[in-house]
């Protein structure tokens, strides 16, 4: 095999506070010591800034998304903002969903990210619309992001009688897991099994919606880890919201935290849905409604920070860009530290590459070169001052290139404005 390398990145700054080194890649994959001659076909010198792998978006929902010109009213309650999406949602077209899905992603890719993970809606009412939509997006997009699609059962499955048997046939036609929401079903313990069984028959990984209230009253995850446990899906469960952890006693907290890290379950943290939705009844001290992050990332679980919803009635804002989920999780998590700010990165890269099961996710020798470049140097940066992408990398070659031009006119020599 031949020497020369497909791509070098010069002068590179690794989130381990390494370098500035150089990084090569070749047939897609990451070169940690490249050839002193430097032989490369084309040569990029990154200037010092932080290079790291590219960013993961663990849980979005590309089919609901940019609904804020169809819905009249925003929502104050999470019931709410299910049923103006359920009445917008019937009438959703193959064309639409393309169209909007389309946007959010190309937002996506453009700050970094280069795989992700989206919960697609499959019920009676749009039945395998969406589905068929996101298999289109996933072949088309593969140059630049991995889409890995969960069926969803957003409106329940117990009390939307057909929604097993679309979820059966959608996990037959290509879909990578399957995802509850047993909060929004008229049988909870029977939504988890169902989902489960599913699971099960097609030797996939789960994703719930889950515990996603102020106030302690469900505490589904008790028997999301004991069916866990009992079917030995260790490593193969993922967690969202999960904001009803927040409204427990420190010590109750921390017992359901020890069972989710004994179940080997990742968590995923949504902060700008989160904070949106709860603590609407609250009239003073309002609550902030996350997860609790840090006892979570002081057992060891894996928690990633994702976006959930774009500008609809669950999140009236959004960007898709993660680095602004770490800024809001710094600021609603009190993670300030330096080491704090550097786990936040953590939480948009390496966790929820765990739990989209990349296996050769990283920057090791040998990783598949999906990388990031940052216009900053230090870790620290990317949640304290949201710097720009400078340079994306999907299997090797850039996919995108930014250049940010600023000029100052009021500077400048007799341009000083006044009378």
């Amino acid at each position: 095999m031949s020497d020369t390398l497909d791509l070098l990145l010069r002068r590179c700054r690794l989130p381990s506070g390494a370098g500035p080194i150089d990084l090569g890649i070749r047939a897609g994959r990451i070169v940690l010591a490249p050839p002193i001659d430097g032989a490369a076909v084309e040569t990029i010198d990154v200037h010092g800034r932080l290079v790291t792998p590219g960013l993961v978006e663990a849980h979005i929902h590309l089919d609901k998304a940019l609904l804020s010109d169809r819905v009249a009213t925003t929502a104050g309650t999470l019931e709410e903002a299910i049923r103006l999406t359920g009445e917008v949602k019937r009438g959703f077209t193959r064309e639409d969903i393309l169209a909007r899905a389309r946007r959010v992603l190309d937002m996506a890719i453009v700050q970094g990210t280069t795989a992700m993970r989206a919960h697609v809606e499959v019920d009676p009412i749009v039945e395998l619309i969406g589905l068929d939509a996101m298999l289109e997006l996933r072949r088309e997009y593969a140059p630049a992001l991995d889409l890995q699609l969960c069926a969803f059962a957003q409106e329940g499955i117990v009390q939307a009688p057909g929604t097993e048997n679309l979820l059966r046939r959608a996990l037959g036609l290509g879909a990578d897991l399957v995802g509850g929401c047993p909060y929004n079903d008229t049988d909870a313990m029977a939504h988890i099994d169902i989902v489960f069984s599913l699971a099960e028959a097609f030797d996939c990984d789960v994703d719930f919606h889950v515990d996603f209230f102020d106030e302690p009253e469900h505490l589904h995850i008790n028997e999301i880890v004991r069916q866990t446990l009992r079917r030995g899906w260790q490593g193969r469960v993922t967690v969202g919201h999960l904001t009803e952890l927040a409204g427990l006693p420190k010590w109750d907290q921390e017992a359901i935290v020890a069972d989710i890290a004994t179940a080997g379950i990742g968590v995923v943290c949504l902060p700008a849905t989160d904070l949106y939705l709860m603590g609407r009844h609250d009239s003073m001290n309002v609550r902030r409604g996350l997860t609790p992050v840090r006892r979570f990332l002081a057992r060891a679980v894996p928690v990633a920070l994702a976006s959930n919803n774009i500008r609809n009635p669950f999140t009236p804002v959004g960007t898709a860009d993660l680095a602004h989920m770490t800024f809001l999780a710094a600021v609603a998590a009190h993670m300030g530290t330096p080491e704090e700010l550097r786990q936040l990165l953590a939480m948009v890269t390496t966790h929820p590459a765990r739990l989209l099961g990349l296996s050769d996710y990283g920057l090791a020798e040998g990783c598949r070169a999906d990388l990031v470049v940052w216009d900053c140097q230090r870790v620290e940066d990317v949640p304290a001052s949201l710097p720009g992408r400078v340079l994306v990398v999907k299997n090797g070659r850039v996919t995108v290139t930014s250049e940010r031009r600023v000029q100052e006119h009021w500077r400048e020599k007799g341009d000083r404005g006044g009378p």
